[in-house]
């Protein structure tokens, strides 16, 4: 795994960073936190710039989701179907994630990035539910600013032993994701009660 990490960041630099996280995020099988790992332990080292490999990171992972919302939005759900075999997309994870995303709408494109498997599918979802474009990109493209920042501070944190990261996701990411959507939650919750402390206001 790292010999091919190394090989894709020596041979094509920032380019790569792009060209690897849209591809990842579309639905390809690219060990997209493990390669935002190893991008942060490269910084580490002084091999990568910290706000170039950033820019890189968060400029592919908004093409990638942004290219599955117009496919999802142009194509529907016939398209996923057949062509998320290919792309390990099951029927299952695709339910899973619609549901989800009845669930959390919107904010699901905040946090699904931290979540394997839902965060390939969440911007297909938007597409097919025909959200407009305008409320899409600030959830999808803030998600993909804080997943991607959160991944290489978490390399240039464990340097050396950036490799850990694996494990990490597998033991936690359960949790990841429950803490994420309790502050969803919360700050819905809160936004909510400042509204109708405003409109109490204005009507007294």
């Amino acid at each position: 795994m790292e010999h091919h990490l190394s090989w894709l960041i020596i041979h094509f630099g920032y380019a790569g960073i792009f060209l690897a996280l849209a591809l990842g995020i579309v639905g390809l099988p690219i060990p997209d936190e493990i390669l935002l790992t190893y991008i942060g332990y490269n910084v580490f080292q002084g091999n990568l710039h910290f706000l170039l490999s950033l820019l890189s990171a968060c400029a592919g992972a908004s093409t990638g989701i942004t290219l599955s919302y117009f496919i999802g939005n142009k194509l529907g759900l016939p398209f996923l179907r057949k062509v998320g075999p290919k792309l390990h997309i099951t029927d299952k994870r695709i339910e899973r994630t619609n549901r989800l995303f009845q669930t959390f709408g919107p904010y699901l494109l905040l946090v699904g990035y931290f979540i394997p498997g839902v965060r390939h599918l969440t911007a297909y979802m938007a597409g097919m539910s025909c959200m407009k474009f305008r409320r899409f990109a600030p959830f999808s493209y803030c998600g993909a600013f804080i997943w991607s920042t959160t991944f290489l501070l978490l390399g240039f944190g464990l340097g050396e032993k950036w490799y850990l990261i694996k494990a990490y996701i597998h033991r936690y990411g359960l949790y990841v994701f429950s803490l994420l959507a309790l502050i969803v939650i919360t700050v819905l919750v809160i936004s909510k009660w400042k509204q109708i402390r405003q409109t109490r206001d204005r009507t007294d």
